[in-house]
């Protein structure tokens, strides 16, 4: 592809995503043995001419042996900062005069062109936990959350030239996925099916995940998971939410019992009536209904009262 075509397929002004690509490099042993034996070969390039100088009485021959000794050492000397070692867990991003050349990641002693920069980048998983936030959740009740995001440097390129910090980047990006989600979802659910904080931990993190990766894409970053830390209501309003929720679990609880008392009282009928063992009116069934549910249902032991009489007084 030549310029030409570049050229015609980015439209003037427009800016050209940098993306990872791999840097090739020469091995580092090599590298590190041909800098040794040529640094001995200049040593005794000095001795010879320093030994030809004494001989020769200060003839030019010597002089220019010493100059270009001078000149090898100084060209080893340079080399010598070609010398890069990347250690696992890392990588080195190398630039000459501005210009990306590409991305070093296998781990060792590597040589590259001694003017280039060499930028390190960690590419180890990091965490990061966010502060406790306070947001209103839909229902607009104060709440207090907090999250941790596990994440890792994907594209080492995009990370140091397409944001200014990418650490930092992830870190505001993930406070404000975590108040968005918070915000589009109650602390409880109201109705069936509805998504809530509390009882949807597993669907709510990873709605979480996958905003967080959406925002943070452009910085060459993958989000591994994301988990809640903290949920609750803010203290201001922290007393009344539990007893509107202890209300809730007592109402709850009532229509169990009710439910039951009601099923055995069905039964009982249903059974005297089997058996024949004594007929009822309408009235009767509704007083024994009465006595039945006042029985199962109360919190207290109930007191019995026998009737000497006729069931009619």
């Amino acid at each position: 592809m030549t310029a030409d075509t570049i050229s015609a397929e980015v439209p003037p002004g427009a800016r050209v995503k940098t993306t990872e690509r791999v840097k090739p490099a020469t091995r580092g042993a090599q590298a590190l043995t041909t800098l040794i034996v040529v640094a001995l070969l200049d040593i005794g390039l000095y001795v010879f001419a320093i030994i030809l100088t004494n001989r020769s009485g200060g003839e030019p021959a010597g002089g220019i042996l010493i100059g270009v000794a001078a000149l090898v050492t100084i060209t080893d000397s340079i080399a010598f900062h070609g010398l890069t070692s990347v250690v696992p867990g890392e990588a080195r991003v190398v630039q000459i005069f501005g210009r990306y050349m590409g991305t070093i990641r296998k781990p060792g002693l590597c040589w590259v062109n001694p003017f280039t920069e060499r930028r390190k980048v960690s590419t180890r998983i990091r965490n990061y936990e966010t502060q406790v936030a306070k947001v209103n959740d839909a229902d607009g009740n104060p709440i207090e959350i907090a999250a941790v995001v596990v994440w890792q440097v994907e594209d080492t390129a995009e990370a140091l030239y397409e944001v200014d910090d990418f650490a930092r980047f992830v870190d505001i990006q993930t406070e404000t996925a975590v108040r968005h989600v918070a915000s589009i979802h109650p602390y409880d659910a109201h109705v069936e099916g509805q998504l809530s904080l509390r009882q949807n931990a597993a669907e709510i993190t990873t709605q979480l995940t996958e905003e967080i990766a959406e925002r943070v894409a452009s910085a060459g970053v993958t989000i591994i998971e994301s988990r809640l830390t903290r949920l609750s209501f803010a203290p201001e309003i922290a007393q009344a939410m539990l007893r509107r929720q202890q209300a809730s679990a007592v109402v709850a609880a009532r229509k169990t019992i009710v439910e039951g008392a009601v099923g055995m009282v069905e039964l009982a009928l249903d059974k005297l009536e089997e058996r024949e063992i004594v007929e009822l009116d309408q009235e009767r069934k509704a007083a024994m209904v009465s006595n039945l549910l006042v029985v199962l249902c109360s919190e207290q032991n109930t007191q019995p009262i026998v009737n000497a009489g006729t069931l009619y007084q």
